[in-house]
């Protein structure tokens, strides 16, 4: 609806104090949190110009120029661009997004809205999805920029709304409406990628995205012929759609190992991993088990079921919404075993839907980001992996043909269930991982 331009006047301050990203980035990490940006996908919540506008002004504050683009009342987006030693090569796109999924704070042990510290984390809804990595590249940049430090080339920071609903008033809207805002980007990084698992004994493991399921959020409805509960009806809705709902929900899914998982396994396991041996090569993977397990199959979760109202009228319709994801390659796989499960008798229409995406996990940009972990962990490898939900890349992939990774590093204690926090009670990040977080990305930016 309206865009913004904070600090186009903003001029060069040689001789402003340099800034340290290590010590900046636990507050910007609570003060976002405190910013209340819930997104319950309904466009009726605080939207995300409060975090925009806090996020331009940091980066204003050290001269450079952002820009606040509005999809719809409040739905915020800021872009910045950092002029690189070289313009003319291809640039970087950072992105991270500004919306948090809704929370119950009775819940917690620290209100999700107050950016606690609290043994040795900073707490609050969006610690790790994704202020924690929206707060590092704020610090990173604002102390590059503060010393004067160009990286090799132009970076554009992206930091979207409705990231946590589809991206409709975030990076579908802004791919669409203002291409302009990534002028030669041709890759990028973003969140769920880059943090440190330990397996066993083991060196330690820290996890880059790759790949990412495609999204089949589905509405399902029966139709059939209302009447009285208590007379025989051979064309109820409600039995035909939980008869549906059933077979979906307890099909076995193929195992089908696509390029990034396998080469996960080879990078973990060091050997080849045939399908047949997957599942028991999972179980060894302890808490990752949850999460790599996702990435072997297609899947479709039954979520929510709706019919009738009243106890003795058998209704005409019933409907139910399914969470299905695909993986790269097996999307016509997918909804030819959707269809063949729900019958004749069932119809179904998207929610929402957007696609796979997966991408070579190799080239200068990968190791790029394998050695600026490694610098500053001795002890750590990269390991590709595909993400079982979805982020904004997928809208940057398919509209503008960016290639990505998820890349927010964090170096994390063995014993904290980090996937478990996304979306879940009590999310929090370790303030030392926050620290390390900055100075890996300031080594990648030094080499990307």
């Amino acid at each position: 609806m309206s865009d913004a331009t904070i600090g186009a006047d903003a001029p060069e301050q040689p001789g402003k104090a340099v800034l340290n990203g290590q010590e900046e980035v636990v507050d910007l990490c609570r003060e976002l949190i405190t910013i209340d940006s819930t997104n319950a996908g309904d466009n009726a919540g605080p939207g995300e110009r409060k975090a925009a506008e806090y996020v331009a002004a940091k980066l204003a504050e050290v001269g450079l120029t952002p820009t606040i683009l509005e999809s719809d009342r409040g739905r915020a987006s800021v872009f910045a661009r950092v002029e690189g030693a070289d313009p003319s090569r291809d640039a970087l796109l950072v992105h991270g997004h500004l919306d948090v999924v809704p929370f119950n704070a009775a819940d917690w042990r620290h209100h999700p809205l107050s950016g606690e510290i609290a043994d040795g984390c900073v707490w609050g809804r969006g610690a790790v999805d994704m202020k924690d990595m929206d707060a590092m590249i704020l610090a990173v940049v604002r102390q590059r920029v503060s010393e004067g430090r160009r990286p090799p080339r132009d970076v554009v920071l992206a930091f979207t709304a409705d990231e946590e609903a589809g991206g409709k008033y975030g990076a579908q809207w802004l791919t669409a409406n203002h291409p302009e805002q990534f002028e030669g980007c041709t890759e990028a990084i973003g969140e769920v990628g880059g943090f440190s698992v330990s397996l066993g004994g083991q060196r330690r493991l820290y996890l880059i995205e790759a790949a990412e399921k495609g999204i089949a959020w589905m509405r399902l409805t029966a139709r059939g012929r209302a009447g009285h509960g208590s007379m025989l009806n051979n064309e109820n809705a409600v039995t035909e759609l939980a008869a549906a709902v059933s077979r979906l929900g307890s099909y076995e899914w193929p195992v089908r190992l696509t390029p990034t998982v396998q080469a996960f396994f080879h990078e973990v396991f060091e050997i080849e991993v045939r399908a047949e041996d997957a599942e028991a090569a999972v179980a060894k993977l302890g808490p990752l088990a949850r999460m790599i397990g996702a990435t072997l199959k297609n899947t479709v979760n039954p979520t929510m079921l709706q019919a009738g109202y009243k106890a003795n009228v058998i209704p005409q319709d019933a409907t139910a919404h399914v969470d299905g994801r695909f993986l790269p390659g097996y999307e016509d796989e997918f909804f030819e075993v959707v269809d063949d499960l729900l019958g004749p008798n069932v119809s179904r229409e998207f929610v929402y839907h957007d696609v796979a995406v997966e991408t070579a996990f190799e080239g200068p940009l990968v190791r790029a980001m394998a050695d600026a972990l490694l610098a500053e962990d001795p002890g750590a490898k990269a390991v590709p992996y595909t993400l079982s939900g979805g982020t904004d890349l997928k809208a940057f992939n398919r509209v503008l043909g960016i290639r990505g990774y998820g890349f927010a590093p964090l170096k994390l204690p063995d014993d904290l269930d980090f996937s478990g926090m996304f979306h879940g009670i009590d999310e929090r990040v370790p303030v030392d991982s926050l620290q390390f977080g900055v100075r890996v990305l300031d080594r990648f930016l030094d080499n990307c």
